[in-house]
């Protein structure tokens, strides 16, 4: 690889589910990766199998990088990780792109776009869609709104982490609008299924064979047919945490307020997952609002197998 096509140095920060994978995307493809987490056994880690850097500090992994994907829990962590003290506006160079991909209100994307363009640097909101095999594939959905310097910026690196790009506008808060409509239909989904399915169980219905009627019929949803395994299966490991979802769909809530829109399914969805982080499974598999309604019930659902 010649210098004029050698991949820009790239910075992630958070190495959890998806920022793991995306960092292991990147180096693939042949990017320069300095990585950084709150917990350094994972970066040191990634940095053992896949080559990359494993950084001590945000301004550390970004020093010197080009682009930096910020891939963190929320809005609070993402302006900490950028304007607190060590962030990444003190460490990038004057014209690095910053990738924020965390999911959050659009008025806080489009404050963080504004606060990063004072310091110098390229933002484009770009939040992310497709869990964390798709993640570790380089086959994400990127739903990605910027200035069309950013955009063009951030393209080889998006190339090496997504299958899909939707390029939703010159502005900062697109891309997370967009998301915010993806989490409000995801979380109704997952709470419906989880409902469905216990139900069904309680009917005396054979739930795996409930599972493979639905997959089949209208009834289905591409979240019944992805998290409804894990309560076939017993397995409550969090690929995606119920307080993603309490989150998500709080914003939602927070969202419906100021609007003035109503969101009442949306609502009765969030108690769902708030009674089911209240229930001490916060940090479990999404899937586990079944488990509530199975509690409730006092419905049996299948055990994990040894």
């Amino acid at each position: 690889m010649n210098a004029a096509s050698t991949p820009s140095p790239v910075a992630v920060i958070g190495l959890g589910s998806m920022g793991y994978g995306m960092a292991v995307s990147l180096r693939r493809k042949g990017f320069a990766v300095s990585a950084f987490d709150v917990r350094p056994d994972v970066a040191s880690k990634f940095a053992s199998e896949h080559g990359g850097k494993a950084c001590g500090s945000v301004k550390d992994a970004g020093a010197g990088a080009a682009i930096a994907v910020i891939v963190v829990v929320n809005a609070d962590q993402t302006e900490d990780v950028l304007f607190g003290s060590g962030g990444l506006a003190d460490a990038l160079p004057k014209g690095a792109l910053v990738m924020s991909c965390a999911t959050m209100d659009p008025e806080r994307a489009r404050r963080l776009a504004k606060d990063a363009e004072a310091k110098g640097l390229l933002y484009l909101d770009s939040p992310i869609s497709g869990g964390a095999q798709r993640a570790a594939q380089g086959e994400l959905t990127v739903l990605a709104s910027g200035a069309p310097a950013a955009m063009s910026k951030a393209e080889p690196a998006l190339a090496a982490m997504a299958a899909k790009v939707y390029r939703l506008g010159d502005e900062a808060g697109i891309g997370a609008s967009f998301k915010m409509i993806n989490q409000l239909l995801a979380g109704v989904h997952i709470a419906a299924a989880s409902e469905a399915l216990v139900l069904a169980k309680r009917l005396g219905l054979d739930i795996a064979k409930v599972y493979e009627v639905i997959t089949a019929s209208a009834g289905n949803s591409w979240m019944f047919e992805n998290r409804m395994p894990h309560v076939l299966d017993g397995d409550y490991t969090p690929r995606s945490a119920v307080e993603i979802f309490t989150k998500d769909l709080g914003i939602i809530n927070d969202m419906s307020r100021g609007t003035k829109f109503p969101t009442p399914v949306a609502s009765a969805a969030l108690q769902m997952f708030l009674m089911t982080a209240a229930a001490g499974m916060g940090k479990d598999d999404d899937a586990s609002v079944a488990r509530l309604y199975a509690q409730i019930t006092g419905t049996e659902l299948p055990a994990r197998k040894a």
